[in-house]
């Protein structure tokens, strides 16, 4: 039975193609013995798994039969195990299980942690949905899992991609007390803006690689989100989907902006508390994003809902999003997953850390004012205005 799996797991590996290797790889502790690659929908989790696997086999050949990847997608779950299957693993001399689809296992969480507990021995590293609560609730595996986050591709990524180059990342600190000898230097080599655009329409998602046509590939896994990670995870009645996507349409139309709950809840026929429920599952699924004052969040109202990244926000034929909506929407995205980001009360748009007051801006202020300004048509900026295409070099 094993071997068929084999078969499988060295046909993916030999042919997986990543066209960048991602920062996260190096950000895990992978000898933890439960390990979680979390993230929204199409943003390569599985090439991921399968290129740990790809550079394992390069750095330790002799071992290439003690990892396996198995996939829940496959129908030999319907009436076996995992942890059967996982024992028969370990006896066979394997010690690291690579796991997808595990949202598509009945009990997955407690046949984790029921792996976790009997084979001591085994390392498993799943793929989970941005929607699976891992550690809020979840008494199974809540205190054993370690979570990662993988997102999409930053521009730093995406022109390392496009050009075939490598660029370095720059954190945060670099980039606000260094950003103009910083931005020379890259601009040496490349003209930033030629591609921020480009990347803003459709670098965040490796969809853009496939040979078809992006829009349609977005509308297509933004469906697939609702109807199998949102509807599934959540146990959500199909009835209820038909909702959801009006919701979302009516989000794609309006963000960034502050929430009418009233008014969105008697658009989709729904009460207040509901809608503020679907609004919370869109953002747990990587649809959207919620900013809130320092010390607020959920089930709060928040100051302002944006897109997930600027992608989404073209994703609808009803409206032309303007440089301000995805200079914004960009900037929450780029910074968030490392930083915290607030609404203040101040003149700023955000509070970065609790310590950095910032604006993102489609174009150049007239004057320079106290706080920093990230810009979306600036290339080399000055004092405290930096070229916003920067802070896509955080990851």
């Amino acid at each position: 039975m094993l071997e068929a799996f084999y078969k499988t797991h060295d046909y993916l590996v030999e042919h997986v193609q990543v066209p960048a290797r991602r920062v996260l790889m190096d950000e895990i502790n992978w000898n933890d013995r439960l390990i979680a690659i979390k993230g929204g929908r199409g943003v390569g989790k599985t090439d991921f798994l399968l290129n740990y696997a790809k550079e394992m086999r390069v750095k330790h050949p002799e071992a290439a039969r003690r990892m396996l990847y198995v996939n829940f997608n496959d129908f030999y779950f319907t009436e076996h195990s995992l942890v059967d299957f996982a024992g028969e693993f370990v006896a066979s001399g394997g010690d690291t299980l690579l796991i997808d689809q595990a949202l598509k296992y009945p009990n997955w969480s407690r046949e984790l942690s029921l792996c976790y507990y009997r084979y001591p021995n085994l390392r498993i590293i799943f793929i989970a949905s941005s929607v699976m609560r891992l550690v809020e609730d979840n008494k199974d595996i809540g205190h054993i899992v370690h979570p990662y986050n993988l997102r999409g591709f930053s521009f730093r990524e995406y022109l390392n991609i496009t050009l075939g180059i490598k660029l370095p990342v720059f954190s945060l600190e670099e980039i606000l007390s260094n950003h103009v000898d910083i931005a020379r230097r890259i601009c040496q080599m490349i003209s930033p803006l030629q591609y921020f655009n480009d990347y803003l329409h459709h670098g965040y998602y490796p969809l853009f690689l496939e040979p078809h046509d992006f829009s349609e590939s977005l509308l297509k896994m933004m469906n697939m989100i609702l109807e199998v990670d949102v509807l599934l995870v959540k146990q959500i009645e199909v009835s209820s989907l038909p909702k959801l996507r009006k919701l979302l349409h009516l989000m794609l139309q309006q963000t960034p902006c502050s929430l009418n709950v009233s008014s969105l809840a008697d658009a989709i026929d729904c009460s207040r508390s509901t809608t503020m429920n679907y609004i919370k599952y869109l953002k747990d699924a990587r649809l959207l994003n919620m900013l809130y004052p320092d010390g607020k969040q959920f089930p709060l109202k928040p100051t302002k809902v944006y897109m997930q990244n600027s992608n989404l926000c073209y994703a609808t034929c009803t409206r032309e999003p303007n440089k301000q909506a995805i200079a914004e929407t960009f900037f929450y995205a780029t910074l968030h997953g490392n930083h915290k980001i607030n609404a203040t009360d101040r003149s700023a748009m955000f509070i970065i850390d609790g310590k950095y007051y910032m604006d993102a801006l489609a174009t150049t202020p007239s004057k320079t004012g106290i706080r920093y300004c990230a810009i979306a048509d600036l290339e080399v900026g000055q004092h405290k205005n930096i070229p916003l295409w920067l802070f896509g070099f955080l990851y």
